[in-house]
């Protein structure tokens, strides 16, 4: 008997939609920072800082993790804006001044800047919140007001009832 590779096969799309899937931060994920203020990031998305990261305060008593393409896509945006526009200053000073490059250590690990980590209110627990393109770190107390707030229905059905987000 001869053996026949066989191939996977998709509807048209889906691979594309597949891989880029696969290159988004989903999921929620509880962790602990460690005494020298180390985060074990998980499995899933070490693989997507394979190249490092930027770490900087986000924008609901939270930090923000991106990888440098992304904080690239970002800083080209931003930088679109004026410099005689005072909005415009306060989100680079906002988003810069805040900002560290951090690597991945050989346990998959990240050392969250002091800085940031009492800007954020970060003791002991965290919760990893995956966005998409980014991921966001939260207290779990900062965390717990955030999903009532998503959770309420009805305020969704008008808050998101703008937004063009039909497929």
């Amino acid at each position: 008997m001869k053996w026949v590779k066989v191939e996977r096969r998709f509807p048209p799309g889906v691979p594309a939609l597949m891989q880029k899937v696969e290159l988004m931060f989903l999921g929620r994920y509880e962790h602990r920072l460690d005494s020298k203020g180390r985060l074990t990031i998980p499995a899933r998305y070490r693989e997507l800082l394979a190249d490092g990261a930027y770490i900087t305060q986000g924008f609901d008593n939270n930090l923000i993790v991106m990888p440098p393409a992304y904080f690239d896509q970002m800083y080209q945006s931003v930088n679109q804006t004026s410099m005689t526009n005072p909005d415009a200053r306060l989100i680079k000073r906002l988003i810069y001044s805040n900002a560290d490059r951090v690597d991945v250590d050989k346990v998959g690990r990240i050392l969250v800047p002091q800085f940031l980590r009492s800007t954020a209110e970060l003791v002991e627990d965290v919760i990893l919140v995956g966005v998409g393109d980014y991921f966001e770190i939260w207290t779990p107390e900062h965390w717990k007001k955030q999903s009532e707030i998503l959770l309420d229905t009805e305020a969704n059905n008008e808050r998101f009832a703008t937004l063009n987000i039909s497929v």
